[in-house]
Formats: structure tokens, C-alpha cells, sequence
């Protein structure tokens, strides 16, 4: 089973995601410029969602960070252990599951971004306080390794003149128990019943036996229509400046799009409920695609908004339940951009038109494996396809989808 979530959104002047030289980013399709925003930052806007609409419970939620080891450690330091000696132990502990780490700015991080259930933080730490002595002896002989590798170049004769054996890599030790060894892989492993993990998928390039397919696709968001991009002149002016003096103090140019989007996610039903742990976790998978969608259709990405507060919902939502075939885009409903030709047409239904049109011909060419089709509206469409059921609110819209989802899987 397969849901999809097809959104029209217009955007007043905007800079919501940026690239590297600080313009909105942009692409081509259908021959001409579109205005495009990042599926990474969608990914990013929902999981903001998540947090203001408080979808999941403490113990469920996820946290992806560089700085594991600073949280574990601080977690540490609340139980009466030494700063310095629980980072050390926490470092030991994870180079022991090949997580290496780096010193930044004083602060020991992991390589790469590690995306985990937020609750293995406290039981990490648990594990730290089981093996307290051996980490902390481990930690402290493996420093005094590396400072004696310092007197002199490895296998050449240190400055006490005794040979100098390869020096470990920071953290490394064979003192830790199999025992403990194990049960830290196995928490960091283990990302069952955290709804933002099983959607979206971890990839650890170190440990790939942790990785996890993600459950749900997010598309690049295009614009509708042909875009051009514009620049905003802006001046500021020093509030503590003697009247006599002319002219402003800061000057500079912004760019920024106005645009109407279309937007496209699915999310694999049966994937999600293997990611979450297995079918005794479809209720929690029900509730996860429930909050998903609210979170998807009220995601706004936060780039430049305290300066152009670009804050508008989508105007039209189409969701589709599938229980056969693949996951369509209807994308190449806006191959030939939109165009507003006459004052009194509007982009935005104009837009949602197309999309209703093309999904109606695409349900005509590819008949069979869609269970039901539901849309949310603000515009009047004269035609909208047979297949497609009206309903007047978005909780209605999700509640009706997620009934119908769950009808389809035995659990109503």
C-alpha cells in the first residue's frame, strides 16, 4: 500500500532555500527556468512540523547530530561523573562500534552526522556508567600512548631510547567487554518505533548493516510556471546618526522568486511498518502517516522568511491510496508552464486544474490499483475527474485517507 501527497502552493516574493551563492535554487524542466525548492529541505521543514504540532512522544522522536558525544557526556556530568573523563569514556565507547571522532573547536564530534532515536542517548550513557572503570582506564592509557608516540617517529626509538610501537588511533582499546561492545551496537542499530527514521532512512557509510531504506520519497518541489529571478536593493540606516549626516550606512541586494509550487511525496505503507518493527507496530504506522501528511502539507521551509515572511498554506491537496502498481508524480502535468493571460484567472487554479486534468488522464490510460482518491480544494473545478472524491477541510482530507489506508490493510 502506497499514499501520495500531490499539493499546489503559491509563494509571495521568497527566498526559502538557498545554494551556494545565497540565490533561490532553480532548474530546468519543460525547456524553460523553473523555481525549485530542495526535497532536503522539505525533509527538514517536516520534521519542524513535527515538533510545533508535537506529533510523537519524547521517547520516539529523533535527533541527527555530530554531537553525540557532547550530549551523552553532559548526560554523564547530571550523575556526578568528571567532564573531562566522561568525554573520554563516551569516545572510547564509540570507537569501540567504529564511530570515529574529531576534535572541532574543542568539542570531540563523530565524522558524519548520525541520525539515531533520540531515547538511545540515555541509554548509551547507561552503558558508559556499566563499564565506568574499564573506559576510563582505557581512555587514559590510550592517552598516554599517544603522548609517548610524540617523543619520536613510530618504530624509531622514542627520547626514554625504548622503541615505539604503533600508536592506536584515538579511542581505540581492547579492554571493553564483548559484552558491552555488543549491546552499544546493538542500541545504536536498533532505530525501531521512531516514526522520523523509518520515513525518512539512515545510511551510515561505516556501519552499513544500520542502515535503513526510508519508507517515504520526497520530490523536488518545481514551480508551475516559467520563474525569473529578481533582486531586492536594500539600505539600513544608523539609529544613533547625527541628523546632518545623509545617506545609509548599509547597502546591498537580495535575490528572491515569487512562485507557485507543486509538490509530491509517497510513503510506502508496508515498508513503514517493517521499519517501525514489524506488523504488531501498525497502529503506530497509521498514526505516523496521519502525522506526516498534516506535517507535509504544513511544512514551510524558514530561509529569509523574518525578511519576506513568504507564510501561506497550499490551496489545493490530492491524496491517492495505492495498493498496486508504482508511485506516480503528476510533474509532467507542468511540462508546458502555466500561464495567466486574462486578469480575472488565477495561477494558483489554474495550476490545480492541470494537475486534476492530467491525473484523470493518467487514471485513464493506467486503469487499476488505485483504492481511492481524495482532494481539498479553495477553487471550483468543473471538472474533476470521477475518480476523485471532495472533502471540505485538511483533518478531514487525512482522517479519510488514513481510514482508507487502514481498511486496505485489515485493520479497521
Amino acid at each position: 500500500m502506497k499514499i501520495e501527497c500531490h499539493i499546489i502552493q503559491n509563494f509571495p516574493p521568497h527566498c526559502l532555500n538557498r545554494d551556494d551563492t545565497n540565490s533561490p535554487k532553480d532548474c530546468e524542466f519543460g525547456g524553460v527556468r523553473r523555481a525549485r525548492i530542495s526535497s532536503q529541505c522539505f525533509k527538514r521543514a517536516v520534521r519542524d512540523a513535527f515538533e510545533r504540532h508535537q506529533s510523537f512522544s519524547e521517547d520516539m522522536k529523533a535527533v541527527r547530530t555530530k554531537r553525540i558525544v557532547d550530549q551523552v557526556s553532559e548526560i554523564l556530568v547530571e550523575k556526578g561523573r568528571a567532564a573531562e573523563e566522561a568525554q573520554r569514556a563516551v569516545v572510547t565507547l564509540l570507537a569501540n562500534v567504529a564511530l570515529k571522532t574529531e576534535n572541532k573547536d574543542g568539542s570531540e564530534r563523530t565524522q558524519y552526522l548520525l541520525f539515531l532515536p533520540k531515547r538511545k542517548l540515555q541509554e548509551l550513557a547507561g552503558i558508559v556508567l556499566e563499564n565506568w572503570d574499564v573506559l576510563v582506564a582505557a581512555a587514559a592509557a590510550q592517552d598516554a600512548a599517544n603522548d609517548a608516540s610524540s617523543d619520536g617517529e613510530e618504530g624509531k626509538p622514542s627520547s626514554k631510547g625504548k622503541p615505539k610501537g604503533k600508536a592506536k588511533s584515538k579511542g581505540e582499546t581492547n579492554g571493553l567487554p564483548k559484552e558491552a561492545r555488543s549491546a552499544a551496537e546493538k542500541l545504536l542499530r536498533d532505530a525501531t518505533q521512531t516514526p522520523e527514521i523509518a520515513l525518512f532512512g539512515r545510511m551510515i557509510a561505516d556501519n552499513p548493516d544500520w542502515n535503513v531504506e526510508a519508507a517515504c520519497q520526497v520530490a523536488q518541489s518545481l514551480s508551475t510556471h516559467r520563474v525569473s529571478m529578481e533582486f531586492d536593493f536594500f539600505t539600513a540606516v544608523d539609529d544613533l546618526k547625527k541628523d546632518s549626516d545623509s545617506g545609509s550606512d548599509m547597502m546591498g541586494t537580495v535575490q528572491f522568486n515569487s512562485a507557485c509550487f507543486y509538490r509530491y511525496a509517497v510513503v510506502d505503507h508496508e515498508a513503514l511498518v517493517e521499519n517501525l518493527g514489524g506488523s504488531e507496530q501498525r497502529d503506530l504506522a497509521t498514526a505516523t502517516v496521519k502525522a506526516f501528511l498534516r506535517a507535509f502539507v504544513h511544512a514551510r521551509p524558514t530561509g529569509k522568511q523574518n525578511s519576506m515572511a513568504a507564510h501561506t498554506l497550499p490551496s489545493t491537496i490530492l491524496l491517492v491510496v495505492r495498493d498496486a502498481g508504482e508511485p506516480l508524480s503528476l510533474a509532467n502535468a507542468f511540462v508546458q508552464p502555466v500561464t495567466v493571460r486574462r486578469a480575472e484567472e488565477n495561477l494558483e487554479a489554474a495550476s490545480a486544474s492541470r494537475l486534476l486534468e492530467h491525473y484523470g488522464q493518467l487514471a485513464r490510460m493506467y486503469p487499476g490499483g488505485v483504492v481511492g482518491s481524495l482532494l481539498c480544494t479553495l477553487h471550483q473545478h468543473p471538472e474533476v475527474p470521477s475518480e476523485v472524491s471532495q472533502v471540505d477541510t485538511v483533518e478531514a482530507l487525512i482522517d479519510k485517507a488514513s481510514k482508507l489506508l487502514d481498511s486496505q490493510t485489515g485493520e479497521a
